[in-house]
C-alpha cells in the first residue's frame, strides 16, 4: 500500500504541494478536475496533468487537459472561472497593446512562434487560437487584428474612434460594442 496526497489549496499551493508530494515519493494524488472541492478547493486534475508533463519534458496532452475540465462543469453545476489556467476564457486573451503587438508580430512569421508568445503552451492546441481584444490598455495592432479577423478594413479613422471608444470606457470592450462603432461611420 502506498502513500497518498490530499490537499487542499486554502492557501494557493495546492498544486505545488501535490508536485511535491509526488517528488516526495507519493503513489496516488487526489486531484478533481476544476480543483472542485471543499472550501477553496483541491488540486486541479488538468493542471497537475499539464505540469507532470512539463517536468518530463513534453507538453501536456491538449485533449485531455481541456475536455476534462469542460465537461465537469455541466455535470457539477459551476462554470469554469475565466482566469483560470489552459482552460478559461481569459487563459489566451489579451487586450494590452504591447502583448497584441507581440502576438500579432509572431503570427505574421507563423502559427509556431505565435503559439509561444506569452504562453508555455501550443496556443493552438488548447484553444481557438489566441483572443485579442479591445481595451482601454489597446494599441492601434489590437484594433487592426481585431478588425482583420472580422473581415472589416481598418482606417485611421475607424481605429481611433474604437481606440477613443475604449478608453472611455475603461474596460475591455465586448464585440458588438466594437461593432458598433464601426456600423455608426
Amino acid at each position: 500500500m502506498g502513500l497518498d496526497w490530499h490537499g487542499h489549496d486554502d492557501r494557493g499551493l495546492g498544486l505545488a504541494n501535490a508536485l511535491s508530494a509526488i517528488e516526495a515519493g507519493a503513489e496516488r494524488v487526489h486531484a478533481p478536475a476544476l480543483g472542485v472541492g471543499e472550501r477553496v478547493g483541491n488540486t486541479p486534475l488538468e493542471l497537475l496533468l499539464a505540469n507532470l508533463a512539463f517536468l518530463a519534458g513534453t507538453e501536456p496532452d491538449a485533449a485531455r487537459s481541456v475536455n476534462t475540465p469542460s465537461t465537469s462543469p455541466t455535470r457539477l453545476g459551476i462554470a469554469i472561472p475565466d482566469n483560470h489556467p489552459l482552460v478559461g476564457a481569459n487563459a489566451f486573451r489579451t487586450a494590452t497593446g504591447v502583448h497584441a503587438a507581440a502576438i500579432v508580430k509572431a503570427l505574421g512569421k507563423g502559427e509556431a512562434l505565435a503559439d509561444r508568445v506569452y504562453s508555455s503552451v501550443s496556443v493552438s492546441r488548447f484553444s481557438n487560437g489566441h483572443d485579442i481584444r479591445i481595451g482601454y490598455m489597446s494599441g492601434t495592432s489590437n484594433v487592426v487584428h481585431w478588425l482583420k479577423r472580422h473581415s472589416i478594413e481598418p482606417s485611421d479613422v475607424l481605429v481611433t474612434q474604437i481606440l477613443e471608444r475604449a478608453r472611455a470606457a475603461n474596460r475591455v470592450l465586448r464585440d458588438d460594442e466594437v461593432l458598433a462603432v464601426v456600423r455608426a461611420r
